[in-house]
């Protein structure tokens, strides 16, 4: 399967966005492994592989697991000898005002959406640096520029990876290797949000206030953009000699970021209360 083709790695790969992006980098001629926690889950991905006859093969990885981690970075190597791309999606949302938020709740999500993206990065990183190139798209939301009420943990994780992804890209652009964050809006996906457990209370302080949210959010996904879109901008960058560090994907969030641009941050904030009623 190999025949000289740059390899990629997906994470998240059973559904939205990686389900998606892992299938568009094998039509563009990546081998690609397209990874998951659990591989109960890859029987609609592997009904479009062997409709199209596309390089595409599906592995274990649980991002939280550094064992999994190192087993599937291994079955890779052993395969093929290199891994030309990383895309770290692998993540979910945790929904809840701070204050009702545990604190394992929150570990737990950042165990996912921050750590897991440093255990497979860290994985692959001395791959790259050997072959002297390589790069690392890190899927990060317009939530990593800005934050919104309900939205702290996940927030937080993607403003985290912000500055991880910045910092990383001084270290290795001179060896070689590039980093990417890739800044979706609302997408028209099966995105996990788990709902933090006091905030399902009927008897939260902030019932209220996570219903008028449920309801915005629910409008605003009305004019979401389709996982084809973010996947077409992971493609542009991983085939661009010179990728930017930062690609927005997605109307809203252009949007938002040029709204974000031009106001103060109260003016800024308060347009966002607006908008979410």
């Amino acid at each position: 399967m190999t025949d000289n083709k740059k390899v990629a790695l997906v994470t998240g790969s059973s559904r939205g966005i990686g389900f998606v992006t892992s299938i568009t980098l094998a039509r563009n001629d990546f081998l690609t492994y397209a990874s998951m926690r659990n591989l109960d889950k890859e029987k609609e991905i592997r009904l479009v592989v062997d409709k199209e006859n596309i390089p595409l093969k599906t592995l274990q990885l649980d991002v939280t697991d550094s064992t999994s981690v190192n087993n599937a970075i291994k079955s890779i190597m052993d395969e093929t000898g290199r891994i030309d791309v990383l895309v770290n999606n692998a993540g979910y949302g945790l929904v809840g005002a701070f204050e009702e938020l545990s604190i394992e709740e929150i570990k737990q999500q950042f165990e996912t959406n921050f750590f897991g993206v440093i255990r497979v990065t860290q994985a692959v990183l001395p791959i790259m640096r050997e072959q002297k190139s390589g790069i690392i798209v890190n899927i990060s939301s317009g939530a990593g520029r800005f934050g919104y009420p309900n939205g702290s943990a996940y927030v937080s994780t993607k403003f985290a990876l912000e500055g991880l992804s910045e910092s990383m890209a001084y270290e290795i652009e001179p060896l070689g290797v590039r980093v990417v964050l890739v800044e979706p809006g609302f997408v028209r996906t099966n995105f996990s949000n788990v709902v933090a457990k006091r905030s399902q209370s009927p008897s939260s302080q902030y019932s209220k206030m996570t219903e008028k949210m449920a309801e915005s959010f629910d409008q605003m996904k009305l004019n979401s953009s389709p996982p084809e879109l973010v996947a077409n901008v992971v493609l542009e960058a991983v085939t661009s000699k010179n990728p930017d560090l930062r690609y927005l994907a997605g109307k809203d969030v252009e949007q938002w970021m040029e709204q974000k641009k031009y106001m103060s941050d109260k003016e800024f904030f308060n347009m966002i209360k607006q908008s979410l009623g």
